[in-house]
């Protein structure tokens, strides 16, 4: 009895071992379980028979305890510990110690051949412990590969981790299906229902080539009539068929059943080869509304088929895999949309104002943060001026771009208003306050004048710009800094400086001189460094060209120091020289055209250019005409030569004309007419004074 009594605590503490690893009710089990398929393995796992059912509603694992709780420090899934399998069944040096040991691979855990079904001692207690092991397994292997399938953030990275989760750990290959084109949020799909084949993995036995990809793994046994061939590429899913009825049913199937082959075969293709037996698990993907796709699991023959539980280890990772395709593919459509908007905010070609030279570079902070509020522009001002606009809405969202969106329209708008510096940025200042609360940015308006070779700067608290003068010295503007618009009750300064032929002036965000590596003003001299010796490359006599000169600055960024999207536009100053340039005063009588036709006739004999007199002698008569029709004070008359002759007519009068269609009858209405016909190009522009009207000519007709 003693003898006895010994043996059987002796097997009381095995059972409880290997119920407290497997996570196994602590009851003993009766000879009706221990003969029933599954056995003692099919009871922890039955909680997460609802994965099968649909996408998971509750947390990540539904149906199986926590990933951290179950695998603790278990290994990546795709590397398990030596001498076992994470999928439940062992490896090949596991399944022999456990053959040795009266143990088989199969998940019920019944006793091995010639093994007494229960009675006294430690010995019926083997199989239960056994068992309890390969569920623990099993759930460990189910944590490591959703966590591994979690950190994917694009279709991409989720479906590799998939596949590189389950081969060669769970399945010896892996096929993944997707709908094409995928379906994204609440829109409906398109018709037909197409799966195209998105990704493919094998366990590699021999040495085949990258491109090869049998439906089987190499060295599978076949039968020696029958080749092998790669998995369809395409499948469109027949109503009614059995593909169709598989995917509707959403639980995994494994390839022992005639409808299950048949949808096997209609997914791969007719001439493919697929598994017999228990060798072949189909597994639906859905998503939160629909299923979005299809994996197919394969085991060669030499390796021990898929259990009963292998099912419901595939409803989980099919569940979570189309759970996160499902947000990468709406991730990538809201990704998309806020870089179309940031994009299509900003200019789309610079324009080419005469005296000035224009170039631009826009970066984001990142791939998964492409949202910002930096923003540049370059506006033509009436006299041949531009102006030139860089700012930075603070934050990085849709709502800093939509803001940023609103100001530079606003910009825009006071730019063609011809208002000074100062006073855009108060309006700008106003604007924002109207916008809502904490709507702050940074912003610097500059005006250009081509002619007078000065340059009008009001800066509201954004970083200066760099002056690059043609002999290679790089020189920080002091302008004043002033309050970021929003702020509210802050007066603007504007400054005058220089702006000789030949010099650069950058202007920039603050994403290009600040990071988390240095402050704002350390990354400012760096900047002066860097664009001076790049100037030192082409001489004292020649300025740097100027796109090469963008893309050197922006390499001042090291590897990993961008924190923040980058704005940077630059303007080379070429000027137009006094002798290019004709002015008058004309007195608003009836005599002030002629007197213009001659004053244009003898400024471009002075240039050489006779040829055009006939069309400026016409058109300048025209416009001159209109103007002093409507002016009480002296009309303007300015000729410019530059790569075309450009003439501007200034008047008093806030009122633009307009073309229009004049009757037959009609003695006047036709001098705009024969201005958008014979000239280039034509407009005219309100001041704060009046308005201009202007028309270029080409220089050789």
């Amino acid at each position: 009895m003693g003898a006895s009594h010994e043996a059987l605590a002796r097997g009381a503490a095995r059972a409880a071992a290997g119920a407290c690893e497997g996570e196994a009710p602590a009851r003993p089990r009766t000879a009706a379980e221990a003969e029933r398929p599954g056995g003692a393995a099919h009871v922890p796992a039955q909680a997460g028979a609802h994965a099968a059912d649909g996408p998971a509603t509750g947390g990540p694992d539904a149906g199986a305890p926590e990933a951290g709780a179950v695998a603790g420090g278990a290994p990546e899934a795709g590397a398990p510990a030596q001498g076992a399998a994470a999928d439940g069944v062992p490896a090949q040096g596991a399944r022999n110690a456990q053959s040795a040991q009266g143990t088989p691979g199969s998940a019920g855990g019944a006793p091995a051949p010639g093994a007494p079904a229960g009675g006294g001692g430690g010995a019926p207690q083997e199989p239960a412990a056994g068992a309890a092991r390969r569920e623990g397994e099993r759930l460990r292997f189910v944590g490591a590969a959703t966590r591994r399938i979690a950190r994917g953030i694009d279709l991409d990275e989720i479906v590799l981790g998939l596949c590189r989760a389950t081969v060669p750990t769970f399945a010896d290959a892996i096929l993944v299906y997707l709908r094409d084109p995928l379906p994204v949020g609440d829109e409906r799909p398109v018709d037909p229902f197409v799966l195209r084949l998105r990704r493919a993995d094998r366990l590699r036995l021999t040495e085949d080539g990258p491109g090869d990809l049998g439906l089987l793994p190499a060295g599978a046994a076949v039968a020696p009539d029958v080749e092998q061939s790669p998995a369809a590429e395409l499948c469109e899913v027949r109503s009614g068929g059995h593909l169709a009825e598989v995917l509707r049913g959403v639980r995994p199937v494994s390839g022992d059943s005639e409808a299950a082959r048949a949808a096997l075969h209609e997914l791969l293709g007719e001439g493919s080869v697929v598994p017999s037996g228990e060798r072949a698990v189909l597994a639906p993907l859905r998503g939160r509304r629909r299923v979005i796709g299809a994996a197919v699991f394969l085991r060669r023959p030499e390796r021990a088929p898929f259990e009963p539980n292998d099912l419901l280890v595939a409803a989980q990772l099919a569940t979570h895999t189309a759970l996160g395709i499902d947000k990468a593919v709406l991730y990538g459509r809201e990704a998309y949309i806020a870089d179309e908007l940031q994009r299509t905010m900003l200019p789309e070609n610079l324009p080419q104002p005469t005296g000035v030279r224009l170039a631009s570079r826009y970066l984001p902070a990142a791939e998964t943060a492409r949202v910002g509020g930096d923003w540049y522009d370059a506006i033509p001002l009436p006299g041949s001026r531009v102006a030139l606009v860089v700012g930075d809405v603070m934050g990085h969202s849709m709502t800093s771009a939509a803001i940023m969106g609103q100001l530079r329209t606003t910009a825009q708008t006071l730019a063609g208003l011809d208002l000074p510096p100062q006073e855009v940025l108060h309006h700008l200042d106003e604007q924002a306050q109207r916008l809502g609360e904490n709507r702050m940015a940074t912003c610097l308006y500059a005006v250009y004048d081509p002619v007078a070779h000065r340059i009008t700067i009001a800066n509201a608290g954004h970083p200066p710009p760099i002056l690059l003068h043609l002999g290679g010295r790089a020189e920080v503007l002091r302008v004043p800094s002033g309050a970021p618009i929003g702020v509210g009750g802050v007066d603007f300064e504007a400054v005058e400086l220089d702006a000789p032929a030949g010099a650069t002036l950058l202007l920039y965000t603050d994403g290009l001189v600040e990071s988390r590596l240095r402050d704002v003003w350390t990354g400012i001299e760096q900047l002066r460094e860097r664009l001076a010796a790049t100037a030192q490359l082409t001489g004292p006599d020649h300025p740097p060209p100027l796109e090469a000169l963008c893309d050197d600055v922006l390499d001042v960024l090291g590897p990993g120091d961008r924190d923040d999207d980058i704005a940077l536009l630059a303007a080379r100053f070429d000027g137009i020289t006094p002798s290019d340039v004709a002015y008058w005063f004309l007195e608003p009588e009836d005599a002030a055209p002629g007197r213009a036709r001659r004053l244009a006739r003898r400024a471009l004999a002075r240039w050489g250019l006779e040829d055009l007199n006939d069309a400026v002698e016409l058109l300048v008569s025209e416009v001159v005409t209109n103007a002093v029709r409507y002016a009480s004070r002296p009309v303007t008359l300015r000729l410019l030569r530059t790569e075309v002759l450009r003439c501007e007519v200034g008047d008093d009068s806030p009122q633009l004309p307009r073309q229009r269609r004049a009757r037959d009858t009609d003695e006047g209405g036709r001098g705009l007419f024969l201005v958008n016909r014979l000239a280039r190009r034509w407009g005219a522009t309100r001041l704060s004074t009046g308005k201009v009207v202007w028309f270029e000519l080409p220089t050789r007709l």
